[in-house]
């Protein structure tokens, strides 16, 4: 009888213990998911702005970029060029990353109008992942800042220049340095408070920081 009473008692401590790994492996999706939620709030509450994230490429030639225009982009009669590195040199340039299918691109868009009223740099937007048509209409509606418009339509110009995510704005120099870059969409505050003084900074030195 002792030898079944012992059997019998740890076949259900095993059974016991089962039970109890099972809730553990139930609930670790949710235990993972509280962990990262947790950072989350602790980036917001340390006042990270996204817009404030480093990029590797400040102070950096621009990349090798070759793009094609949109296709039937038109602006003032005219067919809107694609461009290359090449065009980004000797003289100030904004550039704009952008996507008809991104809804802050469309709230920030008022701002780039305008950005492209003022005097002494060019504009040029990347237009990433989208679709000719799409493009059009988009810039059809809102009006179209750019100078000059490239097709990234499998995103790799994007990578190269070290984009996050759409919309982001750069300010390379005449030399071709990229000087500011802006994550995020802008709004009125940032852009008239921080934006447009980067800006200046570059115009009043387009070809770089004399020291």
């Amino acid at each position: 009888m002792t030898g079944n009473t012992t059997q019998d008692d740890g076949a259900e401590r095993n059974a016991e213990t089962g039970k109890r790994r099972v809730p553990v492996l139930v609930l670790l999706p949710l235990v993972v998911f509280l962990a990262l939620a947790g950072l989350f709030l602790f980036q917001l509450t340390m006042g990270n702005d996204p817009s404030e994230i480093p990029s590797a490429l400040i102070n950096e030639p621009v990349p090798e970029t070759q793009l094609p225009p949109v296709e039937g982009l038109v602006k003032a009669g005219a067919p809107v060029p694609g461009f290359s590195r090449e065009d980004l040199l000797g003289q100030v340039t904004v550039v704009n990353v952008f996507a008809s299918w991104c809804a802050p691109c469309r709230q920030e868009h008022p701002l780039l109008e305008d950005l492209a009223t003022r005097d002494g740099f060019q504009m040029i937007g990347i237009n990433y992942k989208d679709k000719p048509e799409n493009a059009r209409r988009f810039l059809g509606s809102l009006g179209n800042p750019y100078d000059l418009v490239g097709a990234d339509d499998r995103g790799r110009a994007a990578i190269d220049w070290g984009v996050y995510g759409v919309p982001e704005t750069f300010i390379v120099d005449a030399s071709g340095i990229i000087r500011y870059k802006f994550i995020g969409p802008l709004d009125p505050e940032r852009y008239r408070g921080v934006f447009l003084p980067e800006l200046d900074k570059v115009l009043a030195t387009p070809n770089g920081p004399t020291s």
